[in-house]
């Protein structure tokens, strides 16, 4: 059985895979939440991803703001 801490290994890996592929860190991912009205801080995104325990709102908003059409939650 998969526990919910490798469940929030996942989710972390999977945003930062997003984040780095769109080469968008937190400084500019801040500006672009706060265009689509989301306010975040460096350190409130850098903890949750630190956590991995996000709001799927959250990752649909990060998803959003860097322009992300396709994710593959696969690893192969």
């Amino acid at each position: 059985m998969v526990t919910d801490a490798a469940w929030q290994a996942k989710a972390r890996n999977l945003l930062k895979g997003q984040l780095k592929g769109q080469g968008v860190g937190y400084r500019e991912l801040v500006a672009r939440l706060e265009k689509i009205g989301v306010k975040e801080s460096e350190q409130n995104i850098a903890n949750k991803l630190s956590r991995g325990g996000f709001s799927a709102v959250f990752l649909l908003q990060v998803l959003e703001a860097i322009g992300s059409k396709k994710i593959s939650i696969s690893e192969d």
